[in-house]
Order: C-alpha cells, then structure tokens, then sequence
C-alpha cells in the first residue's frame, strides 16, 4: 500500500515539476519519448502554448517520409497534420544527434489541445516514436504574483513573470529619495541585506532614480531564475531595510528564460561588474596591473575604461582611458591608450587636438600593453597590462593606497575606427580599491540570448518644389532610434536639426539657389559647439580631422575656401542655436521614445540673438546626384541630399536605378551624333 502511493507521489511530483534537476529549467515537462524503430528517443518538455522542445533528440534519419507529426484524438495516425521542424520547414527529417530541437506548431494549433506528438512515417503510416499529453496539461505562460507592498514613497500594479528570469512591474512608482535604492533579490522569508542587486531596465547597477508610473522589465542576472529567488524587493542598502518588496511562490509554471548562460569567467582574483553587459577584473604586481575587459558588445563597438579626471570623482573630462575592441582584420585585440581634453571626438582647435584622442597623437606613447583578446558567443573580451605609476604627463597613476575613480563606457566606433558618442556610460561615481585584501569580486555570469534593437525613427524627406531656404541647428543626435539607427557606424552627440527635422534627407534641383541659413556655433576655441555646415560627395564630414593631402582628396561642394598655402578653411560658421535635454534629464532614456516627434517636444532650445550665417548653394549638372551635408569638425552629423532635375517623393526608397542622373550621358550621346553627321555631310 505505501509503496503504491510512494509511486503515486512521485509522477505527480514529476508532472507538476517544471525543473530539470540534471540541467536549465526548460519549461513544462511532458514525457519521454517513447522509442519503437529508427533509434528514436528524447525527452519533451512544452516552453509555452505553442512551443515545444525536444531534449537530446535523437532519429537516425533513415525513414522514407518521415515528419514530426501531431493529432488530437486518439493515437498517432494518418489523422494528424505535419509540425514544422526547428527551422520551420516541413522537409522530410534528416539525421538527430543528441540535439535539442525547438519545435512551434501550426497557427491555430495549441499544446493544450492535442493528444500526441509522433515522429510518423507517412508512407508506411508507422510511429518511429512518440509522447503522449496529458489530460488537463496547462502549458506554462506568465503568471502574477502580486503587487510590491511597503512604504509610501514605492507602489506598483500587480508584478507579472513573463519567464523564468523576466519580471514585468507595471506602473512602478518610486520618488527617488534614497541614495543607496536598488531593485534587491534573495532567498530567506523576507528581503534582508543578503541579498543581491537586480540590474534596472537599462541594465545599470547603480541607485535608482525616480519612477513616475512606468512599466520596467528587470532581467535576473547570472543565469539565476525565479526558481532560485524567495522575493524581489526595492532596498536601501544604506538604511538596510525594504522600501516594498512581493513573495514569488515556488514551482511558478512559467515559460523557460530565453537566454543562456556564457561560458566566460575570468581568471583575474578581482572583479567588478559596471553593467548587466560589462565587467572588469584585474591583478596588481609590483608597479604593473594586468586588467581584462569583458562585454556584451557588437563588432563595430568598443569598451572604455580608464582612470577618472578626477580624484575625487568619476569625471571624463581629463581622464587616461583605454578604448578596447577586437580588430577582425588583423585577428587581435587592441587597447589603445586614450586622453581625455573634451567630450567631443579627436578634432583640431586652431592646430591643438582636443577631444577624445590617442596619446601617440598627443605626442605621448601608447602605455598599454595588449596580452590576447578574443570573441566568442557575442562576449568580447581584451587583456591587457600597464603600469602604476606613469613615466609620461598625460599618463595618470593608478592608486592602491586609497579608493581609485574610474571612468567606463560603451559605443560605437566611426568611419575611421575612431570612438564615437558612448551609447552607455557610468552616471554616478564608481571606485575600485586595487589592491583589497581579500579581492573584491560581485561579479556575475554574462548571458547570452537574441536581442531587438529599438526601431529607429523614420527618416524625414524635405522635397516641397517651393523651399528654397533651409535652417540648420543642433541637437541631440536622437541614441540608437536617431542618427546611430540608420546604420551609418559611430553616431556624435549632436546632429543637424534641419527646419525642425533630425538629419533628414533634402532634394535640390539642379539649376536653382538655394539658402542654407546656419546655426552651427562660431567660436573656434570650442571642440564640442562649432560646426560650421559644408556639403560634400563624401558621407562624413569632419574634414577638420584630416591631413592636408586627405582633405584636399575630398571633394568639397560649398562650405570652403581654399587659400593658396595652408588647410582649407570653412566658410558657413554662424551663432549658437542648439536643443538639449531639460535639466536633470537622463539621455540614455532617448530610445524610450516611440517617435521623434514626441522626443523632439522634450528639447530645449538655447539660440544666441544674432543673425545666421549663409550658405548659398547652386546644383549644377556637375554634382553627383547624392551629396551630403556635414559638419566641418565633426563626421557623421548630417544627411543625404538628393540632386534631381525634378522633385520626387520617397526618393530615398526608389532602386538606384531609378535616380541616376543621365542628362550629362544623354548630351554626349548627341553631341557625339551631331558629330557623326557633320563629317557624313561633308563627305
């Protein structure tokens, strides 16, 4: 009797189980295969209503018309209909080893709702192998657990979880008065100081800032899942103590994490984690430290790192920087030793460079020594070493005998391989104790996982026959939906706002004038707002960058003038007139917006009393049919401008083709005619 209801026990715990004791969490488990010919085995769990997965599949392939095959009464027959393999093709199945196989219904088909799921031989009507559904089997999907209970100064709607590392707090509210509050996960009956920290919704590690009703998805980190938590809470570390917290239930049936754990750890005793994507370990030895950055990065992106312009704060400006990525070209890492002088790319300001700029171009030397860098699995990670304490000025030292600030950063590079505006950065002050005793390591396990990037913006077109004149400001160069979406490499931190419009693209055509009235900055002493406006047959701009021979390479339209000895020197540098962000508004938070329209109405705008100044611009048969308008000292501000010899809409989106100017062709053509029958006649 006992040992009968010991089994019993024991399928129930097994069927309302949703964790695999021998590996990840992978959903509802149905069953195991069951095997009758062809080698077929493997265990089924369900990820949700419509997805399934087949563990460590196996089929030796050799069936004549095999499909994977499911039905809803009765036992696998020819009354059934083909589910699509992991690719989603409904191809005769080939060979499985050991595979894990990841299957999506038909549409209108539910897991719920069918009986069986079959490898089936269509032609011989036999099941290879099979597993049946239970009855009453809920599928796993999001479930709620209720609302975050407190104090006053945090509330939120019921807290939903969309999957075994996702949770969704709807309209969390939190005032922002605590300087040490984060999002705080554990085990224990209630949240306590044991706890660890949940990245926000952007990913940082840092105190939160004030929530005024907004939907925020929290990702667990390390791989841990709701499996491994007893609560989630917003904590005070300061204070050590729960501002609200809620309880998640255990065996919640709840969709697997669509993400998986890296492999990476590093070997390095300390460590700290900046962000959710970006952490940096490092050892000290004598006057040397060896430092490894590791991130979640693309190929085109870099990792900065470095110490701060300040010894009292995390400062960029003045700051000895590392910028880090992985060169594919050349197969290997690099580190190249950065300084500081102003946020702004590397630029001349009246024959100094200023800006983010390499040290060897300061007249210094590269102190960084690459040891190995590598990619695998979308983890970028680059070693290297250097010294304590410098032997060169724009070198800073390295201090061990008191808390060290640092820098950090992420972003794209440009054109030239250059770093451009950090997509993510530290916002508050971070310190490193270098030589701590025992190492300090909050470290977490990266994960790795599909991601979607923010739709960006729709790209304006200016074409009305009617305009004749145009007004270029500044602003914001709009995060990843703006200028950095449009697939143009590195983005700056300004763009041009043309009639009101961000980088957009502008039709001329040929035989007209126009008038470019610009607002670009014209103090020269500036690295960050001088801009005067030039359009070019190149994409960049930033001609101010360049040697003498490569910017007399470019062909430069309007915008110049070139004096008999020396660089060429722009012409359109007219007063101030530039958008920015309200006081105390986060930038990182510009991809939140749906469309520019809405993001544009936050700006405020600061223009200088004077008048534009004026650039005249004339197409003629000449010009190439795109050109581009640019800044002078900084690239990859602008837009495209199309030349026509009539105005189209959605011109952007025609073929090629379809906007080649021929006119020139045509005219020799008929000229050459013109020729052929003088000659004929005169014979």
């Amino acid at each position: 009797m006992y040992i009968k209801w010991f089994v019993l026990l024991a399928v129930v715990a097994r069927d309302c189980s949703s964790q695999d004791e021998d590996g990840p969490y992978r959903g509802k488990y149905i069953g195991k295969l069951n095997s009758y010919h062809h080698q077929v085995s493997g265990d089924v769990y369900a990820i949700d209503e419509w997805t399934l997965i087949l563990v460590n599949f196996n089929y030796d392939g050799t069936g004549d018309d095999t499909f994977f095959w499911a039905g809803d009464a009765g036992r696998p027959g020819p009354q059934g209909f083909i589910v699509p393999d992991e690719h989603g093709k409904t191809n005769i199945l080939e060979r499985y080893y050991n595979q894990d196989v990841r299957l999506t219904l038909p549409e209108g088909k539910r897991i719920s709702r069918i009986k069986w799921l079959a490898i089936y031989d269509i032609g011989s009507q036999n099941a290879f192998g099979d597993v049946y559904v239970p009855d009453e089997f809920e599928a796993p999907a999001p479930r709620t657990i209720g609302p975050l209970v407190g104090e006053r100064a945090v509330s939120s709607e019921t807290v939903q979880v969309a999957d075994a590392s996702t949770i969704i707090i709807p309209e969390f509210k939190y005032d922002g008065s605590g300087e040490e509050v984060y999002f705080w996960t554990g085990v224990g009956p209630q949240p306590s100081s044991r706890g660890i920290k949940i990245p926000d919704d952007y990913g940082y590690l840092e105190p939160l800032r004030a929530y005024k009703g907004e939907d925020v998805r929290l990702t667990l980190p390390g791989g841990r899942t709701v499996f491994d938590i007893k609560w989630i809470s917003v904590y005070d570390v300061g204070t050590q103590r729960s501002l609200a917290a809620v309880l998640v239930p255990d065996a919640l049936n709840v969709p697997p994490a669509p993400l998986a754990l890296h492999p990476y750890r590093t070997n390095l005793p300390h460590c700290k984690q900046l962000h959710r994507d970006y952490q940096v370990s490092w050892e000290k030895f004598g006057n040397q430290i060896t430092i490894e950055l590791a991130a979640k990065i693309d190929a085109n992106e870099y990792m900065g790192f470095g110490i701060s312009g300040s010894d009292s704060k995390s400062q960029m400006l003045g700051a000895d920087v590392a910028i880090a990525h992985y060169d594919p070209k050349m197969q290997r890492g690099l580190a190249t030793d950065y300084n500081i002088t102003a946020i702004a790319p590397c630029v001349q300001v009246l024959g100094q460079w200023r800006g983010v700029c390499r040290d060897d171009l300061l007249g210094g030397l590269d102190s960084n020594q690459v040891f190995s860098g590598e990619v695998q699995d979308g983890l970028t990670r680059i070693s290297y070493r250097r010294v304590l304490k410098p032997f060169e000025e724009l070198d800073r030292e390295w201090l061990v005998d008191k808390p060290a600030y640092i820098v950090w950063s992420i972003g794209s590079l440009d054109h030239a391989g250059e770093p451009a505006f950090h997509r993510l950065h530290h916002v508050r002050d971070v310190a490193l104790n270098l030589d701590q005793n025992p190492p300090v390591n909050d470290c977490f396990n990266f994960t790795v996982g599909s991601s979607t990037a923010p739709t960006p913006w729709e790209v304006a077109e200016l074409f009305d026959p009617s305009l004749r004149v145009f007004t270029f400001r500044l602003g914001p160069a709009g995060g990843a939906r703006g200028v950095a979406g449009r697939g143009k490499g590195g983005a700056p931190a300004l763009a041009w706002y043309v009639n009101g419009q961000l980088a957009p693209d502008l039709q001329l055509r040929r035989g007209l004038k126009y008038s470019f009235k610009v607002y670009g900055g014209n103090n020269p002493h500036s690295a960050t707002e001088y801009h005067p406006l030039i359009v070019t047959a190149s994409a960049h701009g930033g001609l101010e960058r360049l040697s003498d021979a490569e910017q007399r390479a470019v062909r430069v339209l309007a915008g110049v003038h070139y004096p008999r000895r020396g660089r060429i020197a722009p012409t359109a540098a007219g007063p101030l007139c530039i958008g920015r962000h309200p006081a105390g508004a986060d930038r990182r938070r510009d991809d939140d917006y749906a469309t520019f329209r809405a993001f544009n109405r936050t700006l405020q705008w600061d223009c200088a009393n004077a008048a534009p100044a004026e650039l005249l611009v004339a197409p003629n048969s000449s010009w190439p049919d795109i050109v581009y308008y640019n800044s002078f000292t900084h690239s990859g501000m602008g837009g495209r401008i199309f030349v026509v010899d009539r105005h189209r809409r959605n011109i952007a989106k025609r073929p090629a083709s379809s906007t080649t100017y021929t006119a020139p062709l045509a005219i020799s053509i008929l000229a050459t005619l013109a020729a052929m029958a003088a000659v004929a006649l005169r014979r």
